[in-house]
C-alpha cells in the first residue's frame, strides 16, 4: 500500500500565460505546438538537404511546407474527431453543436494520427508522390512535437499519473486530492517522445524498404504509449476497460498490429 506520509513534491504550478504583450497572451500549450511545428520543419529541411532524402521522398523544402500545412489541419480536425468518436460518442451524440468547441479541451492523439495520415495520402495522390516514401520522411520529423506537446501537459498540471509512493511522486493540485502521482507525462515525454525519435532518426538514416520506418513509428509510440498508461491516471468518466486496460492502451493494440505488419510485410519491397 502506498504510504503518503512522507513528503513529496508539488508540482509547481506554472502560470499558464509563457508571454504577455498587451492584450496578446502566448499559453505554454500554444508554444508547444508552435515549437513542434518549427522543429518538425527544421528537421525535414536538414533530412532534405541530403540528396538521398530529397530524391527517396520527391519532396522540396517547399512541399514540406505543404506537408506540414496538410499536417496540421489533419492533427487539429482528426484529434478532435477521434475524441469524440473514441472517448465520449454518447456525449457528443447528445450534444453536437460541442464538438466545434475546441477551446474546452478534448484532443486525441490516435485520432490525430489518422488525421495525419489522411491529410498526406491526399497531398501524396494530389501530388503524383509515394505516399510511403513521404510518410517515411515525415515520421521521425514527429516524435519531439510529441515530447513538446507532453511537456506543455505537464506545465499546465493535467493528464498526471495514478497514486504512487516513489520518491519522485508529485502531488498535483488541480487533482484536488493532495495525493502524490506519477509525472507521467514526463514519462511519456521520454518515451514516446525524446527516446522514440532517436530510434527512428537512426533507423531512417540508412535506406529502409519502403512503409518501414513508418511501421517502427507506429509500433515503437505504441509499445511507449501502452506501458506509460500504467502510470497515468486513467479518464475519470472511462475509467479502465476491458481487460483492465485504459482507452489509450486498447487503441495502442492495433496501432502496434499495423505497425509490425508494414515492417514485415516490407521487408522484401
Amino acid at each position: 500500500m502506498a504510504d503518503f506520509g512522507k513528503t513529496m513534491l508539488t508540482h509547481p504550478q506554472f502560470d499558464p500565460v509563457a508571454l504577455q504583450i498587451g492584450p496578446l497572451a502566448l499559453r505554454w500549450y500554444g508554444l508547444m505546438y508552435l515549437a513542434a511545428f518549427t522543429l518538425f520543419f527544421l528537421l525535414g529541411r536538414w533530412r532534405l538537404s541530403q540528396p538521398r532524402f530529397a530524391q527517396a521522398s520527391g519532396l522540396s523544402v517547399r512541399d514540406l511546407e505543404d506537408v506540414l500545412f496538410h499536417g496540421a489541419l489533419g492533427v487539429v480536425l482528426g484529434g478532435r474527431l477521434g475524441y469524440v468518436l473514441f472517448y465520449k460518442p454518447a456525449y457528443y451524440l447528445a450534444h453536437p453543436l460541442e464538438i466545434l468547441a475546441v477551446w474546452q479541451g478534448g484532443m486525441a492523439f490516435h485520432g490525430g494520427l489518422i488525421g495525419v495520415i489522411v491529410a498526406v495520402a491526399w497531398f501524396c495522390r494530389r501530388r503524383g508522390l509515394d505516399f510511403w516514401r513521404v510518410i517515411d520522411l515525415v515520421a521521425p520529423l514527429v516524435p519531439l512535437g510529441l515530447a513538446a506537446g507532453r511537456l506543455g501537459n505537464f506545465i499546465n498540471g493535467e493528464l498526471w499519473g495514478r497514486a504512487t509512493d516513489l520518491s519522485w511522486g508529485m502531488v498535483f493540485p488541480q487533482a484536488g486530492d493532495g495525493v502524490p502521482r506519477h509525472p507521467s507525462q514526463l514519462y511519456q515525454f521520454a518515451g514516446e517522445g525524446v527516446l522514440l525519435f532517436v530510434v527512428l532518426w537512426w533507423y531512417s538514416s540508412r535506406p529502409r524498404a519502403r512503409g518501414a520506418v513508418s511501421g517502427l513509428f507506429l509500433a515503437g509510440y505504441a509499445v511507449a504509449r501502452f506501458a506509460a498508461e500504467f502510470a497515468r491516471e486513467p479518464d475519470a468518466f472511462l475509467g479502465v476497460l476491458w481487460f483492465g486496460l485504459s482507452m489509450g492502451q486498447l487503441l495502442c493494440l492495433p496501432m502496434f498490429a499495423a505497425g509490425l505488419f508494414l515492417m514485415l510485410r516490407r521487408q522484401e519491397g
